[in-house]
């Protein structure tokens, strides 16, 4: 990494069992000096480790997050088929998804379901918690070395299906997820993105998509458990809110599920070995206020733990990914 005032070189990164890969920096104080001097050094970091904490910005707002963007120049992306609404505070710049605070969240890869996802996410610490609400993270090949042969070969063959039903009660609208309520422009972009849709008779939409769950790095060529499987399943939905839905909005209309590629259920014993093994490789560690999480959304999955107290963590989505610059082992689309 480029030695500077505001920069440190990467003989400086910690590494610390349970925790993510650690860069300090000293007397930042929030400039975006640091970031264009320490461009190409935490690009190769990211590449060995897939995250990089950076700690001592002294990151404050919202400009100071955007600046930091702009410095290491990156590509922001623009969100599409999202589950639920958030605040767009500068380009690529957002409010992290409203989730509750009591509940944690389900670790995963931001927009795995999309033909274009993000390459890298950064979150930005602005206030910190009480207590717990670490952004946690799980090397995503070392994921799916863990899990069974027999299970990831699988979903290799046929990849994972992901059903959604917009009712405009619960998560995100159709104008939200699509930019525009005008049923043709909707219908174009589903064409477009090799997504099934049909409008049912109450208005709602109902969609299906077929996508890889293993895909290689398109830098490192590691693979990875790539995929939203066991976040957007019915069984890691909390069993109260679960039965709810179901007698809502009948088995079929749940406002998302995830199956096997050729559409069979997915058990809950399934969703549980994928989240145990999660967990076993889960890093984590406490925000700090001014805190920089850099990920590598390809190579790393991140979750939320369940906090207390106010939190206040933007999230930066940038460098445009194609998904078939990642060797996807299934056509997209529906059999």
């Amino acid at each position: 990494m480029p030695s500077t005032e505001m920069t440190t070189s990467p003989l400086d990164l910690e590494s610390e069992p349970g925790r993510p890969t650690m860069l300090r920096v000293q007397g930042s104080d929030g400039s975006p000096v640091w970031a264009a001097g320490a461009r190409d050094g935490l690009r190769a970091a990211l590449v060995e480790h897939g995250a990089v904490l950076v700690r001592g910005l002294g990151l404050r707002d919202i400009a100071d997050v955007a600046a930091v963007l702009e410095r290491l120049d990156l590509e922001p992306v623009t969100e599409r088929e999202t589950f639920a609404p958030r605040r767009t505070h500068s380009p690529g710049v957002h409010s992290s998804s409203p989730w509750p605070p009591n509940q944690p969240m389900c670790m995963h890869h931001e927009l795995s379901y999309t033909l274009e996802f993000p390459g890298l996410m950064l979150f930005a610490c602005l206030a910190e918690p009480l207590s717990g609400g670490a952004t946690c993270l799980a090397d995503a090949a070392a994921v799916l070395d863990a899990l069974p042969r027999e299970l990831t070969e699988r979903f290799e063959r046929e990849g994972w299906l992901l059903t959604r039903s917009y009712n405009g009660e619960i998560g995100a609208t159709v104008t939200q997820a699509f930019g525009t309520d005008d049923r043709e422009a909707v219908e174009r972009y589903c064409r477009a993105h090799a997504i099934d849709c049909a409008w049912q008779p109450d208005g709602g939409l109902r969609t299906a998509q077929r996508r890889s769950a293993v895909v290689r790095h398109p830098v490192s060529g590691r693979r990875c458990w790539f995929n939203q499987i066991a976040f957007l399943n019915e069984w890691t939905i909390a069993p109260e809110v679960r039965e709810y839905l179901v007698d809502e909005y009948g088995a079929d209309g749940l406002p998302f599920n995830t199956r096997y590629g050729n559409g069979e259920p997915i058990g809950e014993d399934v969703v549980q070995l994928l989240n145990s093994v999660y967990e076993a490789h889960t890093v984590r560690t406490p925000w700090q206020a001014g805190d920089l999480l850099v990920v590598d959304n390809i190579r790393t999955a991140h979750s939320r733990e369940a906090y207390e107290g106010p939190r206040d963590v933007v999230v930066g989505m940038t460098s445009p990914t194609p998904l078939e610059s990642c060797s996807p082992t299934v056509e997209v689309g529906l059999r």
